[in-house]
């Protein structure tokens, strides 16, 4: 479909909320503004609806390859279309895990042919790539990606002298998972010491606490300003960590943050009602934190926003506390969700858009995406209000593993249109299975 034309919208976009008509031509946006002369194949009547450049995810584990019982990229790009997030940056820590270029390519190939969103793909780190990582070619991945924590396989990195090299040589943006492990397993050992098997799922964040976080987080800021690496901590759960990253434009910074929807929208009094669905690495922690972690978005100390969607089945997650993975799937009502902070007036929607397309296209350095400007890609969400509320539980959930943290809650926006690279990927409901996303190029 050559042109789509989307008529009576109220465009969200570079800080300004304004009315207007958007036609689509051969994938990119061609014209904004007053369209009343022109006509298209396909025209959509947004009766007011905001439109928005769609959610660029900087963080998911879509399971593909190695996990078919809990994800792929198939399934989970199509749950993603349905939450607004129009491209993705896919995780490493797959089976096998992306440590190779040969291991790259093969996800490469795998997404040209299954995924509705556009993606891009993070290059893993162990004690014995280095060589590799340094003969990388920086516009040919998402970013490196470092397991400064616990994880599974060899993606440990805590040797001192691989990490002083790999934030000396890296040759692309480095992101890195910040926990010190030896202080998780200690207080872990001393939970099952009082309780077995039995953990509570509440003592998650008190296992992985948030000197476990800062521990990790301040020496990965330490090595970047030592090297000069361009760092990117990924989803920080603690107030103590937004000390570690200044108060400036993203311009300015080469050392960025980024925070996720799930500690933002929970924080430890949701253990009692929901236990392991909502464990994970680094762990929700206090509602100070929470409320913290809210205020810093309104600042330019948290940079972007990511969902580090995660899904295991559900068998796995009612296992005791030990055995029960860490990670949730939250894609599917990733736009939605965040859009409860605007509804509640905690953050304007200007700087969610900023955070969750603008700011990602930035620091990453993606072409012509993450922005609603013309010859732009047309990544577009048309966001509706939901006076009477949606009903979760009324969908089917997209994601392989079939359930959600956000059951039984009633959300205040849904999404009605998604348009990836310019063809219909999610409307009214449905899902365009012949919607294609692209690779995403990185212009670095």
């Amino acid at each position: 479909m050559s042109r789509i034309l989307i008529r009576n919208a109220r465009l969200v976009n570079e800080e300004r909320v304004f009315d207007a008509d958007l036609l689509v031509r051969n994938g990119r946006i061609e014209t904004i503004g007053s369209l009343d002369h022109l006509s298209a194949e396909l025209e959509i009547d947004a009766q007011g609806q905001w439109l928005l450049p769609g959610m660029i995810d900087d963080q998911v584990h879509f399971r593909d390859p190695g996990a078919p019982e809990k994800g792929s990229l198939y399934s989970e790009s199509r749950a993603a279309v349905a939450g607004g997030i129009t491209s993705f940056m896919d995780m490493p820590n797959t089976s096998p895990a992306t440590l190779t270029l040969d291991a790259l390519n093969d996800k490469k190939r795998r997404a040209a042919v299954a995924s509705v969103a556009n993606y891009g793909f993070h290059f893993g780190v162990s004690n014995d790539n280095l060589d590799t990582i340094a003969a990388l070619d920086p516009t040919q991945v998402a970013g490196v990606k470092v397991f400064m924590g616990a994880s599974t396989g060899n993606m440990l990195v805590d040797d001192p002298l691989v990490l002083d090299r790999l934030f000396r040589q890296v040759p692309t943006i480095l992101l890195a998972h910040c926990e010190h492990t030896p202080s998780i397993q200690a207080r872990q050992q001393r939970w099952q010491q009082l309780y077995g098997e039995q953990i509570p799922a509440a003592a998650h964040p008190r296992i992985r606490d948030a000197e476990a976080c800062y521990r990790s987080s301040s020496l990965a800021v330490e090595l970047a300003k030592q090297h000069g690496t361009r760092l990117h901590v990924l989803h920080l759960t603690s107030a103590r960590e937004l000390a570690l990253f200044e108060d400036r434009p993203l311009a300015e910074k080469r050392i960025t943050a980024e925070v996720c929807l799930h500690h933002l929208l929970f924080d430890e009094r949701d253990y009692s009602r929901l236990g392991h669905l909502i464990k994970c690495n680094p762990a929700i922690k206090t509602q100070a934190d929470r409320d913290a972690l809210r205020q810093a978005l309104n600042s330019h100390r948290l940079d972007v926003i990511g969902t580090d969607h995660a899904p295991h089945t559900w068998e796995q997650k009612q296992l005791s506390y030990t055995r029960a993975p860490s990670g949730l799937p939250l894609v599917q009502h990733a736009l939605p969700a965040l859009l409860e902070l605007v509804a509640d007036q905690l953050l304007p929607l200007t700087t969610l858009v900023a955070k969750t397309s603008h700011r990602v296209a930035d620091l990453f350095a993606i072409p012509d995406r993450g922005y609603l400007r013309e010859g732009y890609w047309a990544d577009l969400v048309l966001i509706r209000a939901e006076p009477e509320g949606m009903a979760v539980d009324s969908q089917p959930i997209l994601a392989h593993c079939g359930w959600t943290p956000f059951a039984g809650q009633r959300l205040r926006h849904s999404v009605s249109t998604t348009l990836v690279s310019g063809q219909l990927a999610w409307h009214q409901g449905r899902l365009y299975d012949d919607c294609q996303g692209l690779p995403l190029r990185f212009n670095r």
